[in-house]
């Protein structure tokens, strides 16, 4: 399982990149997998401003419908639209051209709470 430990996690296994107040945010390679073929990523919350774990979107697989929780409040100041074409990207390359919005982070502190690497293999069982 690939797992950067330049990121963050959450237990909800949404990974995130921090770049100053900016977040960018995916789905790990351990939740992809878990989910199988992904053929849709919805994001109605465009330019929404949302609270820590609240749903932003869903992702949908051959088999099933996953909600995404947000996992630090702030606003969803952009939309992966690749995805809408090739959502498959989230399987081939979750940490890369498969992440899904960036976050205007509205609180800081809450970076504390996510999961180091090594923190979040020890929630998944790796």
């Amino acid at each position: 399982m690939n797992l950067p430990s330049e990121l963050k996690y959450t237990k909800d296994h949404e990974w995130i990149k921090l770049e100053g107040d900016i977040a960018t945010v995916g789905i790990t390679d351990f939740a992809q997998g878990e989910l199988g073929d992904i053929v849709y990523v919805e994001v109605e919350t465009l330019d929404e401003t949302l609270d820590k774990d609240e749903v932003f979107g869903t992702v949908e697989a051959v088999k099933t419908v996953s909600d995404l929780f947000l996992p630090l409040s702030g606003e969803i100041i952009e939309f992966n639209e690749a995805l809408e074409d090739a959502p498959e990207k989230v399987n081939s390359d979750p940490y890369g051209e498969g992440w899904m919005v960036k976050i205007k982070i509205s609180d800081t502190s809450e970076v504390d709470a996510l999961l180091s690497a090594s923190e979040y293999k020890e929630v998944v069982g790796a």
